[in-house]
């Protein structure tokens, strides 16, 4: 009995192990089938190659003003799965041979001549720029999300909204995994004002947040991690480095150097040692063939160690180095491998065969405008900064022009504080302009990449505006209105906040189009600045339009929304209400009033004899035209 006993116990136990076992056993698969499911979209089965050839960029040297090459007759060609490196000194045209890869602008370039294909066919613009993506040396991150935050934005962009969102989520929690950021996720990017992650995070967060996007060809402008990452998804990538490390340098599978603009190798790393042997320039033993290569193509610094002599020694040196290499079996092939892969591929559509919809216009709207409204509450560069500034202006409007009496001696300054208060709530909208140059050069990087256009960016920035816009248009006249003693009625008021609030509307409408046009700082802060300065001249306060010359009367004046504005608030105020007269100036005489109306008589007048007097009508379409003209 005890042995049967003790036999049913240790079954029993078994059992149980048994079934521990089988539990782990599928967790484990359940994790790695998640896995699977989570990088799936990161495959590239479509892209098998990317060529290139007859790469030549010239650009008007800046002393001599003649053409001058910058890159000349560049060839190479990447296999999926590969990473290729341009390599090469400082001003060797790295960046430019990536940019023109990448149908990048390529700066001051006078002619580009290039073939660039896919799989030996040409692809159209906008299917290159779905399966290919850029990620640039300083990449343009909104600071004030978070690391999750932005990858969760960038795949909302790329994949349309029917994507379940269990797998969205399982999609961004590899990514941070595969770039070491699952500690960071919560963490926000970083803004001038609040501290966030490190740079070299921003960097991996750039890389992640592309590809959360599924491409299938990554550009790569000076990178420090994530290679091999996305190696491991048969992507092709083709990264400039300058001067990588022994370690980030067995990473790359094939090397284009460069020197002044002429190929010196391109091929496998694990062919390096044989070609430069052959040239008589053997990679010495324990040291970085980086650091071998740059050195031996470099020539900045040959003046300054020996000389005239060792500069024309150097430049003879790398002359024979280039022939070398296109006089070489390698250089041969490689213009025969490219050549047949042009062949096979002429005609051909380059198939991408997209297994998820892309976003329709709306869905990218919604998306946009979500990632603006998380920005708006957590930046106070954005909206809070400027909520401060005018309710000071308030504060102090309504401090200096307090309690203004409704007599004629206070329509001067009624008149003056209109001026003031429509004025420089246009002006002080120049605060606008580091929160929107942040989100224009992250539409900028988003557009090259395929992911969204103009529209959709003037659409979501216009509606995400409108209530921040109208609350501080409500807060400003709450103060200032009141304390300054406009006329004391609920529809005026109301008025009054609407054409504040078309104000801000059409003022920051100007911030958009300086900032997009002058996509830098410290100049659309001075064109905007010189911009109000001018719509305050002409707008016909300080000067009547009828003094005003002619050039500034037909080019400025009648397309001044500063104009419109205060008119209106002019009508606004006057249009409705009685002033008191002055006291008589010679005996015998009960009043004065400054302005004769059909109720002098009675020592009034009425407001609108002063409307008269200005030839001011009411004209709320022109306002509105010139906004949207912006």
């Amino acid at each position: 009995m005890a042995v049967t006993s003790s036999t049913s116990e240790n079954t029993v136990v078994d059992n149980r192990d048994r079934g521990t076992t089988s539990t782990k056993e599928n967790i484990e698969l359940f994790d790695i089938e998640g896995q699977a499911v989570a990088e799936a979209h990161l495959k590239n089965t479509t892209i098998q190659n990317i060529t290139w050839r007859g790469i030549t960029v010239t650009v008007k040297d800046r002393e001599t003003k003649l053409p001058k090459a910058i890159l000349e007759n560049v060839e190479g060609i990447v296999e999926a799965g590969e990473i290729c490196a341009l390599m090469g000194p400082s001003g060797c045209g790295k960046t430019t041979l990536l940019n023109v890869l990448a149908s990048r602008p390529t700066g001051r370039a006078q002619d580009v001549e290039a073939t660039v294909l896919v799989n030996g066919s040409k692809p159209s613009q906008k299917a290159f720029r779905q399966m290919s993506r850029f990620v640039e040396q300083e990449d343009a991150l909104i600071g004030s999300l978070t690391v999750r935050e932005t990858l969760h934005f960038a795949s909302r962009l790329a994949s349309t909204s029917s994507l379940p969102q269990r797998e969205r989520t399982a999609r961004i929690d590899g990514l941070l995994d595969s770039f070491g950021l699952r500690e960071q996720a919560n963490t926000l990017i970083g803004t001038p004002i609040r501290k966030g992650i490190s740079g070299g995070q921003k960097r991996r967060v750039g890389v992640a947040s592309q590809l959360i996007t599924s491409p299938k060809i990554l550009f790569l402008d000076e990178p420090t991690s994530g290679l091999d990452s996305a190696a491991s998804w048969e992507l092709i990538v083709i990264a400039s480095i300058h001067q990588p490390s022994s370690s980030t340098f067995s990473l790359f599978d094939k090397l284009l150097l460069l020197s002044q603009g002429k190929t010196h190798y391109f091929g496998p790393i694990s062919g390096i040692d044989a070609h430069y042997a052959s040239l008589g320039q053997e990679v010495p033993l324990h040291v970085n063939p980086a650091e071998f290569l740059l050195e031996l193509v470099n020539t900045d610094f040959a003046t300054a160690r020996g000389g005239e002599s060792a500069a024309a020694a150097t430049e003879q040196r790398l002359d024979q180095l280039q022939v070398g290499w296109s006089s070489s079996q390698i250089a041969k092939n490689l213009t025969s491998s490219i050549i047949d892969i042009e062949k096979r591929g002429s005609g051909t559509v380059v198939d991408l065969e997209v297994a998820e919809k892309k976003p329709s216009s709306p869905s990218l709207i919604l998306a946009l405008l979500h990632r603006s409204f998380v920005k708006s509450y957590r930046d106070v560069v954005a909206y809070g900064i400027r909520l401060a500034m005018y309710t000071g202006l308030a504060i102090m409007m309504g401090t200096v022009w307090v309690r203004l009496s409704a007599s004629q001696e206070s329509i001067i300054p009624l008149t003056n504080a209109i001026f003031y208060g429509s004025a420089f709530m246009s002006f002080m909208a120049v605060a606008y302009c580091p929160a929107f140059l942040e989100d224009y050069a992250t539409f900028i990087k988003e557009k090259h990449n395929g992911l969204y256009g103009a529209t959709e960016l003037i659409i979501s920035n216009f509606l995400i505006g409108i209530p921040y816009l109208f609350l501080i248009s409500l807060v400003f006249s709450a103060i200032s209105y009141w304390l300054s003693n406009f006329q004391p009625t609920a529809t005026a008021f109301f008025t009054w906040v609407f054409w504040i609030f078309l104000d801000l509307l059409a003022a920051e409408g100007l911030v958009v189009l300086v900032c997009s046009i002058v996509p830098s700082f410290v100049i659309s802060l001075a064109v905007v600045a010189f911009a109000n300065g001018l719509w305050m001249s002409v707008d016909g306060f300080m000067l009547p339009p009828t003094v005003l010359n002619v050039f500034y009367r037909y080019v400025f004046h009648y397309w001044d929304y500063q104009k419109y504005v205060f008119e209106n608030m002019m009508i606004n105020e006057f249009s409705e209400r009685v002033y008191s007269c002055g006291p008589g100036r010679v005996d015998g005489e009960d009043c004065w009033c400054m302005w004769q109306t059909d109720l002098a008589d009675q020592c009034l007048i009425r407001g609108q004899g002063v409307l008269d007097y200005k030839k001011y009508r009411i004209k709320v379409y022109c306002l509105i035209t010139i906004y949207f003209r912006f």
